[in-house]
């Protein structure tokens, strides 16, 4: 199976092992934790937190159960000293832990209950189901004062993957308001259908409503403002196919009709490829904008449609009053892009991972873009991360820079195979307005680790940054590499 305060707070890391969750000091729930800035607040604090999947953790002897650990924001960012390891075999979670689960493949959030607090999403790809190997599962934890505590399960739609094997139900999650009532939408992406679900949820985890789109398959599903009319839009990601390898995408525009399969057919957009994709305003005009990531090339797929361009590529579509449309032609970035650091090589894998976010309250969201399999030096798959910065003008290669664990003031050495960067994110942690730039190394030594600068003026700060790696933040490592920070909440490339 298969799985705003000071610019001088500072970053800690501890070692303490405590296990438990934090309880929070709020009396009440922060308001709002379905906007952005409160996106992923589980506890009710004012203060996002950061959830990181290790879906290689063992459970006691049972290899590559997963888990999901959650760090909870503060004035001083995140520690190891306050979170909360959740397992399937954590108290009043669903399910059992068992062998390639991979549960902790990806994580989300939103407040689905409407209860004031963010709840945690998490996906188990490989987890076989009714007899059905890797159709995968998705689990929600519900937040709460106490931090997060019980959860449900989130069953697919009717239907789901008949007849089919290795659907990896909940290869990508991503939530938004579509409806412009207050309670997120879910979508659910797999190797096989994508699931629907309009909120509230109750505490079972039943959505209000739900739907398989049987139309077409999905790995990434992506949701985000592109019109500025304050609701999410939707776009499927069906990954690489025959015929398109650099992966069609889709603009949603509603539930099928089971007697005609023309009701609300997506709108394809023809010059717009991408396996994984995440909204942002980039340009600051008040439209989310499309980025999406291809970072396989010719190296990688074994077909005569072409590939990504000479290791991975980004692409930005622009959103408008009009929305995203199919006549546009996106902006596409790679290391052979003037300004982009680095150097575009086969299998660089540059794309594998991004997210959009700003990390120095300019009013412009800015891209990070991982690029694991890059080699440093000698030094083959250490791993980069490049950041290039949003404008007026969109996304520009204007003071871009690249990291990785040899950059000074990154704690750490590169050595071959960590895969630094197989998985970003950024959000502001600490409340500064800044947004903190997390870097996933999950194959670095055992466990595998994760890399985490505060936000500033001037970008990223690597001096005073800290390195958290599994082990120190409570998970278990078997005899498989526990792969902690294999999954953060922004969106990395599944095949």
């Amino acid at each position: 199976m298969r799985r705003a305060v000071t610019a001088a707070a500072v970053l800690v890391a501890s070692l303490a092992t405590a296990l438990t969750p934090v309880t929070s000091s709020a009396a009440a729930p922060h308001k709002g934790a379905n906007t952005a800035g409160v996106q992923d607040d589980f506890n009710g604090d004012g203060y996002r937190d950061l959830a990181i999947g290790a879906p290689g953790a063992a459970n006691g002897t049972v290899e590559e159960a997963g888990s999901v650990v959650v760090l909870y924001g503060s004035a001083s960012s995140v520690s190891t000293t306050r979170r909360a390891v959740i397992t399937q075999a954590s108290a009043g979670i669903p399910g059992t832990a068992e062998e390639s689960d991979r549960f902790g493949g990806t994580v989300g959030s939103a407040d689905l209950d409407r209860d004031g607090y963010a709840d945690l999403i998490v996906g188990a790809p490989g987890e076989d189901v009714d007899g059905a190997e890797s159709r995968g599962s998705v689990t929600v934890v519900w937040g709460g004062s106490g931090g997060l505590k019980g959860g449900a399960s989130i069953a697919p739609p009717a239907g789901y993957g008949e007849g089919r094997t290795y659907c990896r139900f909940g290869l990508s999650i991503a939530t938004g308001d579509m409806n412009g009532d207050g309670a997120p939408e879910v979508g659910i992406g797999s190797g096989c259908e994508p699931a629907s679900y309009s909120g509230p949820f109750t505490r079972t985890g039943r959505a209000a409503d739900r739907y398989r789109e049987w139309r077409k398959n999905a790995r990434g599903v992506v949701m985000g403002d592109v019109n500025g009319d304050g609701r999410a839009e939707r776009f499927y990601l069906a990954g690489p196919t025959d015929g398109d390898i650099r992966g069609p995408v889709t603009l949603d525009t509603g539930a099928p009709d089971s007697g005609d399969p023309s009701v609300n057919r997506g709108i394809d957009l023809p010059y717009a490829d991408g396996h994984a994709g995440q909204i942002g305003d980039i340009n600051g005009d008040g439209y989310g904008d499309l980025v999406t990531g291809i970072a396989g090339d010719d190296s990688h797929f074994n077909d005569p449609t072409p590939a990504a361009r000479r290791g991975g590529e980004i692409q930005v579509l622009y959103g408008s009053a009009q929305g995203i449309t199919a006549q546009q032609k996106p902006k596409v970035f790679h290391q052979d892009t003037a300004g982009v650091p680095g150097k575009a090589e086969w299998g660089d894998w540059f794309g594998q991972s991004l997210s959009v976010g700003d990390v120095d309250a300019d009013g412009y969201a800015d891209v990070l873009i991982g690029s694991p399999e890059e080699a440093v030096g000698s030094l083959a798959s250490a791993g980069t991360a490049v950041l290039l910065r949003g404008s007026a003008a969109g996304l520009t290669t204007a003071k871009a820079a690249a990291y990785t664990q040899n950059t000074a003031g990154v704690p750490g050495t590169a050595e071959a195979g960590d895969g630094f960067g197989a998985t970003v994110h950024l959000a502001d942690l600490n409340k500064d307005g800044k947004a903190e730039t997390v870097v996933g190394a999950p194959t670095e030594n055992s466990d595998g680790c994760f890399w985490v600068a505060r936000g500033s003026a001037s970008g990223p700060l690597p001096n005073g940054s800290v390195n958290v790696c599994g082990k120190a933040a409570g998970i278990t490592v078997g005899e498989m590499n526990g792969y902690f920070g294999a999954a953060l909440a922004s969106p990395h490339v599944e095949n």
